[in-house]
């Protein structure tokens, strides 16, 4: 029915004091790896290539920015509507989905929704033209 499969997301927008980086964080951080299997590329000296395995051949150590949420002594969590808040641009403009183009529709979307909302009377071909605001 074209619903997302989890009900929530995390855009990572976080807001950090430098004393808690500084004094937190940092004390901490070689507590915070996660193994990760990955397929690393190498370079073969005999082929004088770079070869791109196609299974797993090594280990990363990882850390994510979240990963410090359990040190934090206060934190708060914005639930939003992904539609007005989240455009992500991962792929190049032409693109059906997250690309330049849907990111601006999806803006414009919201433009067209706080001007409707404010009493404005939107003028022109409204499904197609970008509106900003």
């Amino acid at each position: 029915d074209g619903r997302l499969v989890f009900g929530a997301g995390n855009i990572c927008n976080h807001f950090y004091t430098i004393d808690f980086l500084e004094n937190v964080v940092v004390p901490n951080l070689g507590n915070m790896y996660h193994v990760a299997r990955k397929k690393i590329p190498h370079y073969d000296a005999e082929k004088k290539e770079t070869v791109k395995p196609t299974a797993n051949n090594g280990i990363k150590l990882e850390s994510f920015i979240f990963d410090v949420f359990p040190l934090s002594v206060k934190m708060a969590v914005l639930d939003v509507e992904r539609k007005d808040e989240f455009a992500p641009v991962k792929n190049p403009p032409g693109t059906d989905s997250d690309s330049p183009d849907t990111a601006r529709m999806l803006f414009s979307n919201v433009a067209k929704d706080w001007l409707t909302k404010a009493g404005a009377t939107l003028a022109g071909d409204t499904k197609s033209d970008l509106c900003e605001v």
